[in-house]
């Protein structure tokens, strides 16, 4: 007999439950000391709140739930339903937060999620996946400092922007964003002050993509390492991805991110937290900030061993690699989860989501902040028309930033009529697939022009 669509998007739901590293259990085979996050199907509520289709918990404590809805259906519809369920607890349950503060609604192909942790909780996409998040990231979650202990522990002053119940629940990133200190402003150009604020802003109004367009030489490496500084220090973002489009530039990152100094204590970067640029298929565990190409990034999910260094030293953008081709497939990959990365800041955006790439990006549960001189079309439209700080040549010029320039065309015999190549006994010529970037080696029959 041919499963529903309910039936079928349950299958899903449970294949990527037990591909994030959970435990699917029966009601009535419950076991929470099988795991370290077991999920409970149809688990019994109050009296007059139902079953919920999946209960999960982590360390043996109930901490959200999951609705289950056929391919098609209209999830935010069904954020209502998971609610109900979050507060209908059973008698016995003793959660550590109330209402249960995960609440996911899947139907196998995709999932939104709402964390009842944020201070204005608002459901959101999960990847391209039909993704939960891994136990132990729930369980990292639960064990944040309350807002009220996070602000009086990190600002001298003791403030900050956090309501009354901030002192009895975890802070999630979120809400940590909202207690972002003053910037200190001695060591940066005021056109960097406006865009660290303006960034800052974006996050705190919870905008998941956020567009810079800064012309070239008016700072955007200092201002995004500033703000990445900040989401570290004072907002407690696990892990910073720097995503460049190809090796030459991740060099220049990793210098700058060495050269800065804190605004706070005045130390360098590295000897607060650490920095890797990708040279390997392995991200350390002490990782803060992770600097990579996204050719290598997508080996990675891919699962393999290594990259070669040669495949990111151009730019795929330049090189028309994957103009004409389907976009990338992307599958689940558990040792970098969607949740791995906090905050991915993109540099050269109009080139790193070039037509087949954004897949990659989309993968990630993350804040994206992109950094372009020059923004095309598809640059705003992927950024959601969220154009946060523009800071064209002509303005920069205006403030004394940058210099303003003249072209001249000069023209030579080569670039007016063209160069020739001999057809000898010793001439070898390259040729590179344009899709592929296979390369050959040939002996032309006739002169090339």
């Amino acid at each position: 007999m041919p499963l529903t669509p309910e039936q079928q998007a349950r299958q899903e739901i449970d294949a990527a439950l037990v591909e994030a590293g959970w435990i699917v259990q029966n009601r009535d085979q419950m076991n929470l000391a099988a795991g370290n996050g077991v999920a409970v199907r149809e688990f019994r509520m109050a009296p007059g709140h139902g079953f919920a289709d999946y209960m999960p918990f982590v360390g043996g404590d109930a901490t959200g739930v999951l609705e289950a809805k056929p391919v098609g259906y209209t999830l935010s519809s069904v954020e209502l339903q998971v609610d109900k369920y979050a507060t209908g607890l059973p008698d016995g349950l003793n959660p550590p937060v109330t209402p249960l503060p995960f609440q996911y609604v899947s139907t196998g192909v995709e999932t939104r999620f709402t964390n009842g942790l944020d201070p204005d909780p608002k459901s959101r996409r999960i990847s391209h996946l039909p993704h939960i998040h891994r136990p132990e990231t729930l369980a990292e979650w639960l064990r944040a400092e309350t807002l009220d202990a996070w602000v009086k522990r990190l600002h001298a002053e003791g403030g900050g922007f956090h309501t009354a119940a901030g002192d009895t629940r975890p802070a999630s990133l979120r809400a940590r964003m909202r207690t972002l200190p003053p910037l200190e402003q001695d060591y940066l150009y005021p056109v960097q002050v406006e865009a660290v604020g303006n960034v800052e802003r974006s996050l705190k109004r919870n905008h998941p993509r956020s567009l810079v367009q800064m012309a070239t030489g008016s700072g955007k490496t200092i201002f995004a390492i500033t703000s990445v500084y900040r989401l570290i220090r004072y907002a407690g973002a696990r892990r910073v991805l720097f995503l460049v489009d190809r090796s030459n530039l991740g060099e220049q990152a990793e210098k700058e991110f060495q050269g800065f100094r804190t605004p706070d204590d005045h130390r360098k970067f590295p000897e607060l937290y650490t920095v890797q640029r990708l040279t390997s298929n392995t991200i350390g565990a002490a990782s803060k900030v992770v600097i990579t190409t996204i050719q290598r990034l997508y080996s990675m999910l891919k699962g393999e061993p290594d990259f070669a260094p040669e495949d990111e030293a151009a730019s795929q953008f330049e090189s028309g690699a994957g103009a004409l081709g389907e976009p990338l497939p992307v599958v689940y990959n558990a040792a970098y989860p969607p949740e791995y990365f906090d905050v991915i800041v993109i540099d050269e955006c109009h080139r790193s989501i070039y037509t087949v790439w954004r897949q990659v990006l989309e993968y990630f549960d993350a804040f994206l902040v992109g950094l372009t001189a020059t923004p095309a079309k598809h640059t705003f439209g992927f950024f959601n028309k969220n154009l946060v700080m523009e800071y064209d040549h002509e303005r920069a010029v205006a403030d004394g930033v940058n210099v303003d320039f003249e072209v001249y065309d000069i023209r030579t015999r080569i670039t007016g009529q063209g160069a020739t190549i001999e057809a000898t006994p010793e001439t070898m010529v390259e040729y590179r697939d344009r899709q592929t970037r296979e390369r050959r080696w040939e002996r032309p029959d006739e002169d090339i022009t």
